[in-house]
């Protein structure tokens, strides 16, 4: 791969491409300070797969390697009341960074949410994580300015 702009092909994944998800996952996981786990990693993909609970694309360039992926979870605005899709999960190989790679996977999450009647995507990012804010709001997202977020554990 040059370090020109990759031509990535954008689609649904499948079981099928199960082995070159968990990777991908694996080290998105790893991105986030977690252990190496592809088993975990493999096994947590395929129950999402399994259930339908959430959509997987992959970026693969024209050889068949898997470049990243993007995973979107259903979910609603009630104040909205409307459907609306969280995008969870995106990771790029190393790689295949700054090549549009990420940019061709946000495109196509937000037209598949879209399609299926979502009236916003939302995601959330680690503050330190500067490349994707700025590639986020390249691509016309907003920082939420109304919201503060909060999470507690429970294990």
């Amino acid at each position: 791969m040059s370090e020109a702009t990759i031509t990535a092909d954008v689609r649904d994944a499948g079981l099928d491409d199960l082995p070159a998800l968990a990777a991908l996952f694996d080290g998105y996981r790893m991105f986030y300070g977690q252990p190496s786990d592809p088993v975990r990693a493999g096994a947590f993909l395929r129950e999402r797969l399994e259930r339908g609970d959430s959509r997987l694309l992959l970026a693969v360039e024209g050889q068949g390697a898997a470049l990243g992926f993007v995973q979107l979870y259903p979910s609603f605005t009630s104040v909205g009341t409307a459907p609306i899709e969280i995008l969870n999960d995106l990771f790029v190989a190393p790689a295949a960074r700054g090549r549009g790679v990420a940019r061709a996977l946000l495109r196509r999450a937000a037209d598949d949410a879209r399609s299926r009647g979502a009236v916003k995507l939302v995601l959330s990012t680690a503050v330190d994580n500067l490349p994707a804010q700025s590639l986020y709001a390249a691509e016309g997202w907003e920082r939420d300015r109304g919201f503060v977020e909060f999470a507690k554990d429970l294990l």
